[in-house]
């Protein structure tokens, strides 16, 4: 039966576990995303509709129906079996403290690991309730205690940043500096969706789906096989013809419905002229300058560049050079400002013949109206005002917003080379893919785990029992889900704008190897029962491809420090709000009681 002399506590459970799933859409969900918005692949409004169908499918779809009471078996739960709502007292506690902290650092523009936060929690009214030595700091293993924390700071950039590196190494050698770098992107398109395809099956199956989804380990490699080698194939068939004439004909009319006539597309009548406002690709590198514009820019301040501090591009330039004596350090006009070098001397079409697009940001509210404050139009637009604040942003531009932190991006930025945009624009498909994947299997996983503490806490006050594993009812799947896309729509955009272009120069082939990197590493680190947190997986990935330019510059280490700095007082400041707070209520002096 119900606890109903505890029915206060259910009810700040509640309150607290909305803000605490609202805190997850604002800072984890909108740091997986920041990727994909800062290298232009998406939208801002298009990452937030991908989210949020991603995360409510894979929560609602594969989430776990049955989570841990504790899951990362920091306390055991038998101490409680005696005074259950005790622990359900610790864990409103845990709540509190978590999205009380997850509020100021979302605030603050700090990404932190959800996950630890709420461990934290636990670990505070643990030592309130059971003491110091009723923790479990080291469990035997490396994915039990506390212990999995410190490792996490550790395990997860470190493997996430190498694997990044291996796959943008491998693009950036093998497709963007070689002779002809949009054909070469082309032809390596579905072998990298191939790739992709069968890595996200590991991912859901292996994570994201593992408490829906029990195949043996022959189905599952069988699975993973043919899951890859079905989308390699239909790559090929359909999106194929649609890119080889949207990009290698400038067939500036086709639509993106057309990819479904596939062959038939090799049909289509010759382009005979493409009209002046027509625009085939868009700039993925619009407002952020080379060195030597920038050096145009700013005159004589920054005219001295060595060529060690500029992205490598030596390899491309031997192909292309047209006499002995032209080697990579004889050319500083390709070494700064090697895409426009570089379209010129290997066929490929040039900037000036290539239609490229620049986009503005189009705003949803739009400017105030005239009229009285109570006219139709004026109330319609405060509105749409409210409503629409938090997704009427446009995230590259605040990111190049100048404060503290940041440091001097345009230079930062520009000892990063540009690459051709065509060939970036076939790698933002493959960064969408990745995108959603992450995203269905944080929904599937990460979401269910948000609401266990407060599943916890219903199983106890309904039933005032207490199990190690707590039912997860649809309702409360759906109460997490439901909150962390409220979170992402409403105020995501004050961790995008902290992230992407404020670390490192984005571009979609640059985020297509951050994202598969973070995305391979979560996969390692669940076969081997490693501790990792996806958000310091992909900050670790951003900071590898960054260092891939051949040079530490092209990262901004003010923000990576801040990033840190909120990874290492994570689990301190939520255990001492937590443990404080249950330490105050369970030792507090009552009425008709002595002490």
């Amino acid at each position: 039966m119900p606890l109903h002399q505890y029915d206060y506590l259910f009810a700040i459970g509640t309150i607290f576990a909305f803000l605490d799933a609202w805190n997850i859409g604002a800072n984890d969900v909108a740091n997986s995303f920041a990727t994909s918005v800062s290298s232009r692949s998406l939208t801002y409004l298009q990452a937030m509709g991908i989210a949020s169908v991603m995360e409510f499918g894979g929560s609602i779809g594969v989430g776990a129906r049955v989570a841990e009471t504790i899951r990362t078996k920091i306390i055991n739960v038998s101490l409680f079996d005696n005074n259950p709502p005790l622990l359900m007292l610790g864990m409103v506690c845990a709540i509190v403290a978590s999205s009380i902290y997850l509020t100021i650092a979302t605030k603050l523009g700090m990404p932190v690991s959800t996950t630890h936060s709420i461990m934290g929690g636990v670990i505070g009214m643990g030592v309130a309730t059971v003491g110091a030595k009723g923790v479990n700091w080291w469990g035997g293993n490396v994915n039990s205690g506390v212990v999995q924390v410190f490792l996490a700071w550790i395990f997860a950039p470190l493997l996430s940043g190498a694997f990044a590196s291996i796959i943008f190494l491998i693009t950036k050698y093998g497709v963007m500096l070689r002779k002809n770098p949009v054909m070469n992107a082309f032809f390596t398109i579905p072998i990298y969706f191939g790739i992709t395809s069968s890595l996200i099956t590991m991912l859901i199956v292996w994570k994201g789906g593992a408490s829906r989804i029990k195949l043996t380990n022959p189905e599952t490699i069988g699975v993973i096989i043919g899951v890859g080698a079905a989308v390699a194939l239909v790559v090929v068939a359909f999106f194929l013809p649609w890119l080889y004439r949207r990009l290698l004909k400038n067939d500036w009319e086709l639509k993106w419905y057309h990819i479904f006539m596939g062959p038939l597309l090799l049909r289509r009548p010759e382009v005979n002229s493409v009209p002046e406002d027509a625009k085939i690709v868009q700039n993925y590198y619009q407002g952020h300058k080379t060195m030597q514009e920038l050096q145009a820019a700013r005159g004589t301040a920054h005219s001295a560049v060595k060529a060690e501090d500029v992205e490598d591009v030596s390899g491309s330039l031997k192909e292309t050079a047209t006499n002995g004596s032209q080697a990579a350090g004889d050319a500083p006009d390709d070494l700064l400002h090697p895409v426009e070098a570089h379209a010129k001397k290997d066929g490929t079409i040039s900037p000036e013949e290539t239609p490229v697009a620049t986009i503005e940001h189009v705003s949803i509210i739009g400017p105030r109206p005239a009229g009285a404050l109570f006219s139709p139009a004026v109330l319609f637009w405060h509105f749409k005002k409210f409503f629409f604040r938090g997704v009427d942003k446009d995230i590259v531009s605040l990111q190049g917003k100048r404060n503290i932190l940041t440091g001097d991006l345009e230079l930062m930025h520009a000892h990063a080379a540009h690459y051709n945009n065509k060939a970036e624009y076939m790698y933002s498909f493959l960064q969408v893919m990745t995108a959603s994947a992450a995203s269905f299997t944080h929904g599937a996983n990460d979401v269910s785990n948000a609401v266990g503490p407060y599943a916890t806490i219903y199983y106890i006050w309904s039933t005032n029992q207490l199990k190690s594993n707590s039912p997860v009812p649809y309702w409360i799947l759906v109460f997490g889900g439901a909150a962390i896309i409220v979170g992402l729509w409403t105020y995501g955009y004050n961790i995008m704008r902290n992230l992407g272009n404020r670390i490192t120069l984005h571009s979609p082939s640059r985020g297509f190897s951050m994202e598969l990197g973070s995305a391979i590493t979560v996969i390692l680190a669940t076969r081997l029962k490693l501790p990792i947190s996806t958000t310091q997986c992909i900050s670790g990935a951003t900071v590898g491809v960054g260092l891939c330019s051949g040079t530490w510059r092209t990262i901004n280490w003010r923000m990576v420090a801040w990033i840190y700095l909120g990874w290492f007082i994570t689990l301190p400041c939520t255990g001492i709000i937590s443990g404080c707070l249950m330490g105050i209520i369970i030792n507090a002096p009552r009425w008709g009681f002595k002490n």
